[in-house]
């Protein structure tokens, strides 16, 4: 284990190394198990989505899938970070690893006695929900514990960038297991993919409150009123206001439509003919877009993480999904799916980033938690938007509609932020 080294005072006058996370010998075992339980977390939707539909083939309880994963998030994020505050971040991400291998496992029970039914469906699936809302922040709350104040940029991105490998090859070895050993075996042996977080959590002597040494006794009790506190804190800060603006409006608008709506888009660039293996390759392309672009920023050190550089990157998602939404070109939607791939983990690990370089030591874990409710949670509502527009425009105009209130969004947003510091100055 690496000696404990105290944190930096100021991120801006010592700079980020690249690649730091990857050479922290604490933070390295992390982003391996995160992306590998993040693959594990998708491998079960393949799964459990393609026999739920083979079984009952309802479009209703298609969107309770979506909703059941978000919602969660939404209820419980804030709570989840205080818990975070409060107790040793290991056993909570031990206990949400432990509620995804218990999901897991019940569905495999469920397709081997043949007594899968709706309602077990809806409990197994807000399960896996809540076990992702539990995560977040205490993750965030490691991930600050593992490196210095100025590697903490290093640390949120690389984290991202494993994550969005995971949710790319999650699809790929869900289909394997699918096809060589079944859903019954295979949904079992997905179980055994969460184990490597669980162990990698009892080994690190990092608890989420190393650094800070806050006193956990100190931190009250989640209420209704001490929510309201927090918030009223929170809305102090004009960074982290922004910052959580950005994130719920990539939330409500495209963060959950544009993968919905893929479908549609693959029927309409290659007809009924192609549009299998256009839909995977769209997927793809964003999806690699992710990987890519975390990797290539953690090399260039091209965006610090500022307001300003926020705002580029989530304007630069917004305009590349726009463009999706307006080209009849499957080589085009390709080439600008990779950009917005890249621009959506640059804006959204640049938001994190500032969060919680931004967030009060004592409060960090709530702070980390509001902005998760937002940034997430707001996704439950993402398919209701897309269905409402949809109806109305068409998927592909309520797309272009939602980019372009994106980017017009993370602009007002900066200007909010830029003025209120003024204002301060």
């Amino acid at each position: 284990m690496t000696e404990f080294e105290p944190p930096v005072p100021d991120v801006r006058t010592t700079g980020p190394r690249r690649f730091a996370a990857l050479r922290n010998r604490s933070s390295r075992p992390y982003l391996f198990t995160s992306g590998l339980s993040m693959m594990a977390d998708n491998t079960e939707h393949v799964i459990s989505y393609w026999v739920l539909w083979q079984t009952f083939h309802s479009p209703t309880l298609v969107g309770f899938q979506v909703i059941s994963h978000w919602l969660p998030f939404l209820l419980l994020s804030v709570w989840s970070g205080s818990l975070a505050e409060k107790y040793d971040c290991r056993r909570i991400i031990q206990v949400a690893q432990a509620l995804f291998m218990l999901v897991s496992i019940g569905w495999g029970v469920l397709f081997l006695t043949d007594s899968l039914s709706v309602g077990w469906a809806c409990v197994l699936l807000l399960g896996h929900g809540a076990a992702g809302a539990l995560w977040a922040p205490a993750e965030q709350m490691l991930l600050h514990d593992f490196v210095e104040k100025r590697d903490l940029p290093s640390a949120v991105r690389m984290n991202s960038t494993f994550q969005s490998l995971g949710i790319l090859l999650g699809p790929v070895v869900g289909s394997v297991l699918l096809l060589q050993l079944g859903p019954t075996v295979g949904i079992f042996v997905n179980v055994l993919l969460y184990l490597p977080m669980m162990v990698q959590m009892g080994r690190t002597r990092f608890t989420g409150h190393v650094r800070d040494a806050a006193d956990l006794d100190a931190v009250p009790r989640m209420t209704a009123r001490e929510v309201v506190r927090v918030l009223r804190s929170i809305g102090s800060n004009h960074v982290i206001v922004a910052m959580i603006v950005i994130g719920g409006l990539v939330a409500i608008t495209v963060g959950n439509a544009l993968p919905s709506a893929m479908p549609e888009f693959a029927n309409g660039l290659a007809g009924r003919s192609g549009a299998d293996a256009t839909y995977g390759a769209l997927l793809f392309a964003m999806g690699l877009g992710g990987v890519v672009g975390g990797f290539l920023l953690e090399a260039t050190g091209l965006l610090k993480p500022s307001l300003r550089a926020a705002v580029l990157a989530t304007v630069v998602f917004g305009g590349a999904v726009l463009a999706f939404s307006l080209t009849s070109s499957v080589v085009v939607a390709l080439v600008v799916l990779v950009i917005a791939g890249m621009g959506e983990i640059a804006s959204m690990s640049i938001a994190q980033s500032l969060v919680q370089l931004e967030a009060t030591a004592g409060e960090r874990g709530r702070t980390l938690g509001v902005f998760g409710m937002f940034a997430s949670g707001l996704r439950t509502g993402g398919g209701v938007t897309l269905g409402v527009v949809g109806t109305l425009l068409g998927v592909n105009g309520a797309i272009a509609i939602f980019s372009t209130v994106l980017v017009v969004g993370a602009l007002i947003a900066w200007g909010y932020a830029a003025r209120a510091a003024a204002n301060r100055a």
